[in-house]
């Protein structure tokens, strides 16, 4: 093979590409030239990685000379770290500007998701094995989470959330349509309602949808059809019976906001993330980190919708406002909530920006003062914290699923590296070599 990170190929390598179960009893060793483990704050240097299976089973120093029957991968010019988590991604949608928002009237929701396939793979192979998808129309998110973990398509494992707001809100599907319209569709629309019963009614339907999580619009939103970006849309009450419900289903909530004051009552209520995070104040800093609450910045998207405010009629004339003026501004926040102590997990929100760019959000993040280490961090260990699956995911580990990426060189002296993924396993399966 001519690639710089290369394999020995066996029989059993052949297989593991190909998806199919290798000899049983045959390992799978990976020599690292590299290891970032997602837990210690320095990387080793050359080491094996044996997966047998779906799992990591050792780690030793040094590289391990295999058995008859065991797969080499080499690896030794690169950098092994655990597979990559997004906190927040729409991974059956991508923006396209204006003509985007008519879509949903002459696009079925099966050829979205048939659509989706494709930004799955895209962000599998930019090393991302594991995503948390904040939400989409017609429970497509759902959907393809189950077609992946039932082995259909190809994608990263996903943490699907079900999203709730308030009428008018960010989220809300007949913003912008024409009355008829708003009066016919309004009342079938779940997940959208005011008042505390209304609120519980709404997260106990997203617990029947079979959602993993709650996501719920605390302030207004950039790209939806709405005068405001950040007026607080819940009140007190409304927050505290959304989280109060989700908490006796098991369920987290992760808060979508940009305003200050949405953000802040959202903290109080407890949820358990603040999404964007775009106004925040030093009051709502002081009690997240009071709090524990984790910020998933998605710098990303706000460089993107910033960068597209610029062309005329990419956006509706009611969204270019905002994404002019929240976008440039997360980058900024992220420094100052980084810079303050605050608890900071991976995030994108891709399917804003393009699927398969998640890594330009490590450039962003240490852009803005974060050191790679902790940006590779936030992508691994802490993202796994968030959703509780750290005793399986999130750090190179005997016992733990082997998900596990390379790029090449180090990415601790060129974070850019880690736009630049060369080789992927999740769950012991090689997608990309």
């Amino acid at each position: 093979m001519t690639s710089v990170i290369r394999a020995t190929i066996t029989v059993a390598a052949v297989c593991v590409l190909a998806g199919l179960p290798v000899t049983a009893g045959a390992e799978v060793l990976i020599h690292a030239g590299r290891l970032i483990d997602g837990r210690a704050d320095t990387a080793r240097s050359s080491v094996t990685v044996v997966v047998e299976g779906d799992r990591i089973v050792r780690i030793a120093n040094g590289f391990s000379a295999p058995r008859p029957g065991d797969t080499v991968v080499d690896l030794r010019t690169g950098t092994l770290m655990p597979g990559l988590l997004d906190m927040h991604v729409h991974i059956t949608s991508q923006q396209s500007g204006a003509a985007g928002y008519s879509e949903r009237f002459f696009l079925e929701p099966t050829g979205r998701v048939l659509r989706a396939t494709q930004y799955l793979e895209r962000t599998l192979m930019a090393g991302f094995t594991t995503v948390r998808d904040l939400g989409a129309s017609d429970r497509l998110n759902l959907a393809v989470r189950d077609a992946v973990a039932n082995g259909w398509v190809k994608g990263p494992r996903i943490v699907a959330a079900g999203s709730v707001t308030t009428t008018g809100g960010h989220g809300d599907p007949t913003n912008g349509l024409v009355r008829e319209l708003q009066e016919l569709l309004g009342p079938r629309m779940p997940g959208i309602g005011d008042g505390p019963d209304a609120m519980r009614a709404a997260v106990r339907q997203r617990y029947k949808d079979g959602a993993d999580l709650i996501k719920v619009a605390a302030t207004g939103g950039v790209l939806s059809l709405a005068r405001s970006g950040q007026a607080p849309l819940f009140t007190d009450d409304e927050l505290a019976a959304v989280v109060g419900a989700a908490r006796d289903y098991g369920l987290k909530v992760a808060a979508h906001a940009h305003g200050d004051e949405g953000m802040l009552r959202a903290v109080r209520a407890g949820v358990h993330s603040i999404e964007h995070g775009t106004y925040m104040s030093d009051a709502v800093i002081a009690a997240m980190k009071e709090r524990g609450t984790i910020y998933v910045p998605t710098i990303s998207a706000g460089k993107f919708v910033a960068e597209k405010a610029n062309i005329d009629g990419y956006f509706p004339e009611v969204v270019r406002p905002k994404a002019a003026e929240i976008g440039p501004k997360i980058q900024a926040t992220f420094a100052r909530a980084y810079a303050a102590g605050v608890p900071i997990a991976f995030g994108t929100d891709q399917g804003v920006a393009p699927h398969g760019h998640n890594g330009l959000e490590f450039v962003y993040m240490v852009e803005a003062g974060m050191p790679p280490m902790a940006a590779i961090k936030s992508a691994t260990i802490e993202g796994a914290r968030l959703i509780d699956r750290e005793e399986d995911l999130g750090s190179v580990e005997p016992g733990k699923t082997a998900d596990l990426i390379a790029v090449e060189g180090n990415p601790l002296a060129d974070i850019r590296q880690m736009t630049n993924v060369r080789f992927v396993m999740k769950a012991g399966v090689i997608y990309r070599q």
